[in-house]
């Protein structure tokens, strides 16, 4: 089960081991870690991993930051990588002895007062012309050597396959799996990064369920289920890829289904982008972007507990 500082009431009707929150990903630029607190607590959810740049100025004190959310009942998670001075380089054998260094002081210096039992990882950037096999391996090494050393400090190392990283297709993401160790690494499905990668979500997860640590839910359009190519981050620039909770490419109803009869136990969180020009219902609100943050939110929690069954209060 994962770790909490507070007993939260269940909210699945089916599976009282999943817990529900969000990244602070669609607030992020906008509003501070103190703002996100307060209103996940308000929208009755669990839980926030926040992106690293949300806790920089905690990041000497974390204890203080905890009876923050101790205080709203509230989880902290994890924190996404990437934290100020950390390296994410998961690939340069000249760059991996400080990335292992990085994540594993992180991890011991951070997480671990929090009490977390996951770290949700990204691995950079994505090399020119794809990942070869031998840089998958590197990728592979990388991540065993950080979840042999997290693991000690009692922290499961989550890699989460991104499209434009090292691992975003299909063979990429089973080659990961295959090449780590399952003692030291896990597994942080997102499932419109599965879609946008050209995956059948709900298969890759119900592969892997036993690694899997902890899970985003995001959408996408239904013209990229399938795709043989990942879409570029040129369109991603000019239209966003991503999509609030019932775009159409993620059957989430089904990957409900598979968590539930299989009694995942774990988080389950909405990942979604903050909104911009030209994203659906963003200039239908008059592009006020802060009533469009809370537009968001309120969609996706809606989305939650009307679709999912999910045992939420209704908002407006």
């Amino acid at each position: 089960m994962p770790a909490a500082s507070h007993e939260p009431l269940a909210l699945d009707p089916e599976n009282p081991d999943i817990l529900y929150g969000s990244t602070s990903s669609l607030w992020d630029a906008r509003h501070p870690i103190e703002w996100g607190i307060k209103r996940i607590a308000a929208l009755g959810l669990q839980g926030i991993e926040p992106y690293a740049k949300q806790i920089e100025d905690h990041r000497a004190n974390p204890l203080a930051l905890k009876k923050k959310f101790d205080e709203s009942g509230v989880t902290l998670i994890d924190v996404s990588n990437g934290a100020k001075g950390q390296s994410t380089n998961f690939i340069d054998p000249e760059e991996t002895p400080k990335t292992i260094a990085d994540h594993v002081a992180f991890a011991r210096d951070f997480l671990q007062p929090f009490g977390c039992d996951l770290w949700k990882c990204n691995m950079g950037a994505r090399p020119p012309g794809g990942t070869t096999d031998d840089q998958l391996k590197r990728v592979a090494d990388t991540l065993n050597e950080i979840g042999r050393q997290t693991i000690e400090v009692g922290i499961r190392l989550a890699p989460h396959p991104h499209i434009w990283g090292p691992v975003e297709r299909e063979h990429e993401v089973r080659a990961m799996l295959d090449l780590t160790d399952p003692d030291y690494v896990w597994l942080t499905p997102d499932t419109g990064h599965l879609v946008l990668g050209g995956m059948d979500a709900v298969q890759i997860m119900s592969d892997y369920l036993p690694r899997i640590a902890e899970v985003h839910l995001k959408d996408t359009y239904a013209k990229y289920r399938g795709n043989k190519a990942t879409p570029a981050r040129e369109q991603h620039a000019e239209a966003s890829v991503y999509h609030n909770m019932g775009g159409g490419g993620v059957d989430f109803p089904a990957v409900m289904k598979l968590l539930r009869d299989r009694h995942y136990k774990g988080w389950v969180v909405f990942d979604m982008d903050g909104p911009r020009k030209g994203d659906d219902g963003f200039d239908a609100i008059g592009g006020n972007i802060d009533l469009a943050i809370d537009d968001y939110l309120a969609h996706n929690v809606n989305y939650l507990r009307v679709i999912l069954g999910v045992r939420l209060q209704p908002l407006d």
